[in-house]
């Protein structure tokens, strides 16, 4: 299937590695230009050299920006070109108990995961509106509906994101934007893999065992029964971001392996 995504521009927060250098690997290979985002101008060129080798018929170019710094994003804002597709994708997350999280953390968390998709909605979805085409998604997470008990303050963000996702639809009647979240599921990403890896050095284990352990016992409702791969997140935010997707706008889509137990 073509996705007719050919020549559209867009702007991936968060992308130097896991889901979101996975949607941008999957934007490029649909003939998209797109832009990546990182905390640093190092990851980013790193990332453009891997991203180059995946198509020659698109372009590829990098914005540093924190996202945990106002300024640093008002600065990005004002490089960006006209934005077609919108994926606000940065995030944090770290395990802590509710009685551990400070005033500090909920703060941060909520400028980093929610604030930083506000911010850049506001600057860039007025301008879809006048084109009267565009693409907005959040990457949320099933942690957003089933919050967990020891990530109460990263679930919040995520309960946060896809209720300005269907806000921000409603914007939207009478064109051919959207805006759209989508729950991702326990990923395998860049991060996690790491922490495994560390863990199974430890204590002088075989990755994928303990990978596969990991899997089935933080996630026993899943039905895919293993950790979702950054692509298979990337698949349906590339549906999403096509001109194929219009009659889809202000949903939540689960892209969770069926961890999710209800409908």
């Amino acid at each position: 299937m073509n996705l007719n995504l050919e020549s559209k521009t867009a702007f991936i927060s968060g992308s130097t590695q896991g889901i979101g250098f996975a949607i941008a690997k999957q934007l490029l290979t649909e003939g998209s230009n797109v832009i990546i985002n990182g905390r640093s101008q190092e990851k980013i060129d790193k990332a453009i050299e891997k991203l180059k080798q995946v198509s020659d018929k698109a372009w590829v170019s990098g914005i540093a920006a924190d996202f945990s710094k106002p300024g640093e994003v008002q600065d990005l804002i004002a490089a960006l070109p006209d934005i077609d597709i919108l994926i606000n994708n940065v995030g944090v997350f770290e395990l802590k108990s509710f009685e551990s999280i400070t005033d500090a953390d909920w703060m941060s968390f909520f400028e980093i995961n929610v604030m930083s998709g506000v911010r850049l909605s506001r600057a860039l979805l007025p301008k879809m509106r006048l084109r009267g085409w565009g693409r907005v998604i959040f990457i949320s997470s099933e942690s957003g509906i089933n919050i967990p008990e020891n990530m109460i303050h990263y679930g919040m963000t995520k309960t946060a994101m896809v209720a300005i996702a269907n806000g921000l639809a409603k914007l939207t009647k009478g064109t051919q934007v959207t805006v759209n979240s989508i729950l991702g599921g326990p990923t395998y990403s860049d991060g996690v893999a790491n922490a495994i890896a560390d863990i199974a050095t430890s204590q002088n284990q075989d990755v994928e065992s303990l990978k596969s352990y990991i899997s089935g016992t933080t996630n026993p409702t899943s039905l895919l029964q293993r950790f979702i791969e950054p692509e298979e997140i990337a698949n349906l935010v590339t549906y999403l971001s096509s001109p194929r997707s219009l009659a889809t706008n202000g949903a939540s889509l689960r892209a969770d392996g069926g961890v999710l137990n209800t409908i």
